[in-house]
């Protein structure tokens, strides 16, 4: 019986420290000063990683990326060429345009450059998870004389920039001239890429080490180490968990030369994104474990005798790790289970489990926490805040008008705040979409969509016009969810997420913010595509009124006037267009005329 009874008090336990994983910490209006500072020297680079508490990521995780803002108004995603063959091209989906991100396909309107993967033999699904090879160019234009032109020997992301193309594979980034296909400047990664950008001709590349000591060298360029000083590596004064040492990288995109860098302490769950005028850098953290469970039992001091109380003080000023804490502290409860009798210890453990969620409940915003550091695209540290909560990727945040906009996820309801140039709170709205969390967001100017979920899909509409009162305008509950936002014009944003195990599509009508509508849905017999958890693969052509949607086969829908799907290619994972024709990759590419949807030419790539 009491060793049945030690287990149910270690499971107790182990839903608290799961449970306080989901609330978070709240600092209206207030940012300490001096919060971050350089390190002086290797031995306080350890000192200060050896201090960093225990942390686990939650039962739902992070998203580490880096990402751009997004503008009032999405601009079309495609290049117009005026006096010329090719008159337009689409480019990669993105949240600015004029900001690259990395994808698997590019064109320039002349060429389509083509990352290829092998799939272990096991794996019959296209990506989200492809293994590269090889990097094929292709010329694309006219469609009835595509034809392969060269053939590259690395294969990865790639980013296009002027004339020159940029893989991104394994630990290197190389550039080659995208006239003769000769590799210009090679960047080996001492690390692991976590994502890149192109903007105004320079790569911002984030690279993330282990800390293992300083000075750090994130990169060797065409074989010469760039190094990084103790003095260089920046750190919130408070000791945080730490997992790794991220290094903001600024590369001449043409030369390859890095121009400048800065380095910071941080973990594996940080989300970073960028816009035109900085970068932001995220750390999710958590209380320490110890501080919340005394703060718990001096609330409910009736439920513990002195002695207990007076050892959790011994423990708290123990000078061990966080986690050796948390082991401490079960320990000390299973001895005070010890002390009861069979009746008295049933009665501890249901009064524990319910004080244990009230106390989360009331506390909500007061363990989790979300520390922003604000970096200038010449890599300075220009400012830093705090919000509660947890934020689900990239869209999570958005820069309007030097205001930074960021929705989060706080204990058992979501949160978004407003903060201004220097990361100070402005304006809050608090504890929408309740016993939900946050599975899509998307501002667009003076709006912002939340897609929260659990059983069914709350769509909010929020006005964000005064940045000091942000509120909800609308909603709309319907069945399943949208991870995936994509707004066509002023009036409607597209829906692309899941509802019963199968792709589901919606078309929502915003015109009215105070009655969002879904003007109609399409269920996808498919249980997964790409765009889901990656934008990058999405393709709207509103000249045409269609979109692209990767599965296990290429589809294209049109939106005028409903969902409607018109074509469907046995193979196709991305798809551009070239002046009035799609072109649907995948094992062939499928060139089809817009204006009639007949198949103009099937191509293999070899």
């Amino acid at each position: 019986m009491g060793r049945a009874k030690t287990i149910a008090i270690f499971t107790v336990i182990a839903i608290f420290a799961i449970l306080t994983q989901l609330i978070g910490v709240e600092k209206i209006g207030k940012v300490e000063e001096a919060e971050i500072k350089s390190f002086s020297s290797p031995e306080e680079f350890r000192d200060y990683v050896s201090k960093g508490y225990y942390f686990s990521a939650g039962i739902f995780g992070q998203v580490r990326t880096l990402s751009p803002s997004f503008q009032e108004k999405l601009p079309s995603a495609e290049v117009t060429i005026k006096d010329a063959e090719i008159e337009r091209f689409s480019t990669t989906n993105v949240q600015v345009f004029g900001i690259d991100e990395p994808d698997i396909v590019k064109t320039d309107g002349e060429k389509i450059y083509v990352s290829r993967f092998k799939l272990p033999p096991t794996i019959k699904i296209l990506p989200p998870y492809p293994y590269y090879s090889k990097t094929l160019v292709l010329k694309a234009f006219p469609p009835e004389e595509i034809e392969k032109l060269a053939e590259l020997d690395f294969g990865g992301d790639l980013l296009l920039y002027s004339n020159t193309l940029i893989l991104l594979s394994g630990n290197n980034l190389r550039g080659f001239d995208t006239k003769n296909f000769e590799e210009v400047y090679s960047v080996e990664l001492n690390g692991s890429l976590v994502t890149a950008r192109i903007y105004d001709g320079k790569i911002y590349a984030l690279i993330s080490q282990y800390p293992e000591n300083c000075p750090i060298i994130p990169v060797r360029v065409n074989g010469k180490d760039f190094v990084v000083e103790c003095g260089n590596i920046y750190h919130p004064i408070k000791p945080i968990p730490v997992e790794t040492v991220y290094t903001a990288l600024k590369i001449d995109a043409k030369a390859g030369k890095v121009e400048k860098a800065i380095s910071f302490v941080g973990n594996p769950y940080s989300v970073v994104y960028m816009s035109k005028n900085a970068i932001y850098v995220t750390y999710y953290s958590q209380k320490p474990y110890s501080e919340v469970f005394i703060k718990f039992a001096h609330e409910n001091r009736e439920m513990f005798p002195d002695w207990f109380v007076q050892r959790l003080k011994k423990i708290s000023d123990y000078d061990i790790s966080e986690q050796a804490k948390q082991v401490e502290i079960w320990d000390l409860i299973r001895k005070l289970t010890l002390t009861m009798k069979p009746e008295e210890r049933v009665v501890f453990e249901n009064e524990l489990y319910n004080r244990l969620n009230k106390f989360i409940e009331k506390n909500a915003r007061e363990i989790e926490k979300t520390k922003i550091w604000k970096i200038s695209t010449e890599m300075e540290i220009v400012a830093n805040g705090e919000i509660p909560g947890r934020l689900l990727n990239q869209f999570s945040m958005d820069e309007h008008r030097e205001k930074l906009r960021v929705a989060v996820t706080v204990g058992n309801a979501n949160d978004l705040y407003v903060l201004d140039s220097n990361l100070r709170i402005v304006g809050s709205l608090k504890g929408f979409g309740e016993t939900e969390r946050i599975f899509g967001v998307r501002f667009i100017g003076e709006k912002g969509y939340v897609v929260t979920f659990r059983q069914i899909d709350p769509f909010f509409v929020i006005d964000l016009r005064d940045p000091t009162k942000p509120e909800i305008a609308g909603e709309l509950k319907i069945p399943g969810y949208s991870s995936y936002l994509h707004p066509i014009g002023e009036n409607l944003v597209l829906g692309i997420g899941m509802e019963d195990g199968n792709v589901k599509i919606s078309l929502f009508d915003v015109s009215d913010p105070r009655k969002p509508k879904e003007l109609d849905k399409f269920i996808l017999k498919e249980h997964w595509s790409e765009v889901i958890n990656n934008h990058r693969a999405f393709l709207i052509d509103e000249k045409h009124g269609i979109f692209f949607l990767p599965a296990s086969k290429g589809y294209v829908f049109s939106y005028k006037p409903e969902l409607k799907l018109i074509k469907a290619t046995e193979t196709g994972y991305r798809a551009i267009f070239i002046n009035d024709y799609l072109y649907i990759i995948g094992e062939k590419i499928f060139v089809f005329d817009e204006n009639t949807w007949e198949k103009v030419v099937e191509f293999k790539i070899q």
